[in-house]
């Protein structure tokens, strides 16, 4: 009944072409009603008043029917008091009127019925049409996913066009000067000949494919529409035209599908840039680390050949030395080994950095390569007085026996470096469940906290007198190499401790003699 009201007194707003309608069916209402008044009741004009109603099913809304049906039925009810009034009343004229008003009820309420059906229909319809017009659009934004550069985004968009419009050729190209260039594409309907559709690349293009009407937007129609363009923007090198032939869908779903590749097509300029600027960074890399290849090698060699000869002179190859001319050789010893092993990093940094192809795997003893290390650093530690602790259990392990020796030399070496004179040094080795686990522990000054999270990072040693900061760097990077990983932690009582971790795999070790204890050294 609201629904009733507001369609009866509610404001009208009528087109042109329904107010139209509306004034002819007041007006042939208005002009049956004066005849039905005028003849008597037994030609029963009354049920003429049904015409206005049903042409008022022409109209765009359902209220000038409601209203002209509830107008028939007040005017043949006039009609019929009137008559009877001048004519007086039979039962013959009750039961026309009875059937005038009936069918005026029915004409209302079938036109209301079929109009309902009629929107039904066109909401369907346009329900179908939007439908089939999200189907296409994301059908498009797929076959244009992913990452694309813009030579493989003009290949994709005349493929993906050709699909959507379903057009006989969609051809894709830059315009400069009227003349279409590369990037360029060409892509067919399906069984259509290349033949029968020539490319405009590197062709001047008629008149008509660049004459953009004023206010069509980026997307317009030539040649009676049997040929569709569109324009998308490029900030360089020329807008990219697009040219369908024959296309099969209108020409706003054509617009809305270019208003879909526009921001893709911007954001290709973007990943043009960041593979210039990738292959760039790649080949300065190569640079570099050839350069430090070169320099390791080159330096290596007259190195290797200055010991030989210091060393044959400190054995009186040449004759007796001076004391003072044999303590020289002694520290001109010592700098070109600081050398050498600087140069021996350097290439594993540039071999870790690259990602160059490892070594093969092997299994190692990782007891006995802790046992190793510490035998050649003895020297050093009776140097320094230390009491060395060892804890080492019998561990095995896959890996590259070169790289292993490397991370546990680092860790012993600035363990030695950082200790006090006839202070405890601690090397433990255990392993839990799948894990081997190093720990060097000595009582040296340690790392200050702002420091710490730069520790393991390249060229970032623990501070003055720490090195190069290639050492630690190394261990991290031969231990994330291995499936491990390396910290460090500052004890209770201000001790430095470092665990190296690493995945066990493989049975372990037959327990061997000498696995733990203290060594005085």
């Amino acid at each position: 009944m609201r629904e009733i009201l507001r369609l009866l007194f509610g404001p009208p707003k009528l087109p042109l072409q329904s107010a139209t309608l509306w004034a002819v069916c007041l007006t042939l209402l208005g002009a049956v009603l004066l005849t039905d008044l005028l003849t008597p009741a037994s030609l029963v004009v009354g049920t003429l008043l049904t015409v206005p109603v049903a042409l008022a099913a022409l109209g765009s809304s359902r209220r000038p029917v409601l209203i002209l049906t509830l107008l028939g039925v007040l005017g043949s009810l006039v009609a019929a008091v009137f008559n009877a009034v001048a004519d007086g009343f039979s039962s013959a004229d009750l039961a026309n009127r009875t059937v005038s008003l009936l069918a005026i009820l029915l004409v209302g309420g079938l036109t209301l019925r079929s109009r309902e059906a009629s929107e039904r229909a066109v909401q369907i319809a346009e329900d179908e049409r939007q439908l089939q017009r999200e189907r296409l659009l994301r059908r498009l934004a797929e076959d244009m996913g992913g990452p694309l550069g813009q030579a493989e985004f003009v290949e994709r968009a005349a493929t993906a066009m050709q699909r959507l419009t379903g057009a006989s050729s969609v051809e894709v190209g830059a315009v400069e000067k009227a003349i279409l260039r590369r990037p360029h594409a060409l892509a067919f309907a399906p069984g259509v000949e290349a033949d029968d559709h020539r490319s405009h690349l590197n062709s001047r293009l008629p008149l008509e494919y660049l004459a953009q009407p004023v206010g069509a937007g980026d997307v317009w129609a030539a040649d009676g529409g049997a040929l569709l363009l569109a324009r998308l923007r490029r900030t360089e090198g020329g807008d990219l035209l697009l040219i369908a032939q024959r296309p099969q869908i209108p020409l706003a779903l054509t617009a809305e599908a270019v208003s879909v590749l526009q921001p893709l097509l911007e954001r290709t300029a973007l990943l043009d840039d960041l593979r210039v600027q990738r292959q760039q960074v790649s080949e300065r890399g190569e640079l570099l680390r050839d350069l430090v290849y070169a320099f390791s090698h080159d330096l290596r060699t007259p190195l290797l050949a200055n010991a030989v000869n210091m060393k044959a002179a400190l054995r009186g190859a040449y004759g007796p030395l001076p004391a003072t001319y044999l303590g020289t050789l002694e520290n001109g010893l010592e700098s070109n080994a600081t050398l050498l092993a600087l140069a021996e990093k350097l290439l594993l940094v540039t071999k870790y950095e690259s990602g160059e192809a490892d070594d093969l795997m092997e299994e190692v003893n990782l007891r006995a390569l802790v046992q190793s290390v510490l035998e050649d650093l003895r020297p050093r530690i009776e140097e320094r007085r230390l009491v060395v602790e060892r804890d080492l259990e019998a561990v095995r392990l896959w890996g590259r026996p070169h790289d292993l020796r490397r991370a546990v030399q680092n860790l012993l070496d600035n363990a030695v470096k950082f200790s006090p004179l006839a202070s405890t040094l601690r090397v433990s080795l255990a392993q839990e469940d799948s894990e081997a686990m190093l720990s060097v522990q000595d009582e040296g000054p340690g790392v200050s906290a702002s420091r710490q999270p730069q520790l393991f990072q390249r060229f970032r040693g623990g501070g003055a007198g720490s090195g190069t900061g290639l050492g630690l760097y190394l261990t991290r990077r031969i231990a994330e190499a291995h499936g491990g990983h390396v910290r460090y932690t500052r004890t209770s009582k201000n001790r430095s401790l470092f665990t190296l971790t690493l995945p066990v795999t493989g049975e372990p070790a037959p327990e061997e003699l000498g696995s733990g204890g203290k060594a005085y050294v």
